[in-house]
């Protein structure tokens, strides 16, 4: 099945409310203005999963993961493993919820 623009997390351009909607919005929008930021990281690290859901994504960020736990390293280096642990879930909560929306 090609890829669709919006997954079924959308209908009518009205963007209906999932678990870390947030972070995958903002996170697509980085990504398409080239930001290197932690919803575009997030993002990134989804991707395989979120294009299969019908998500039509931006060039994504090579090697996330480090990348995503080095930015919140130098961002917290106390909470850096406890936030990445965090958003990895709140990732996974939109992914189910859109599957089990579709």
């Amino acid at each position: 099945m090609p890829p669709r623009p919006y997954c079924a997390a959308y209908t009518e351009g009205v963007r209906a409310r999932y678990p870390g909607d947030d972070l995958i919005r903002d996170g697509m929008e980085d990504l398409r203005r080239g930001a290197e930021s932690v919803p575009a990281l997030l993002v990134s690290i989804g991707a395989p999963r979120l294009r299969r859901m019908g998500l039509d994504l931006p060039p994504v960020i090579p090697f996330p993961e480090i990348r995503l736990y080095e930015l919140l390293r130098r961002q917290d280096p106390d909470s850096a493993h406890s936030r990445y642990n965090a958003l990895i879930r709140r990732l996974v909560s939109f992914e189910r919820a859109v599957e089990c929306a579709s």
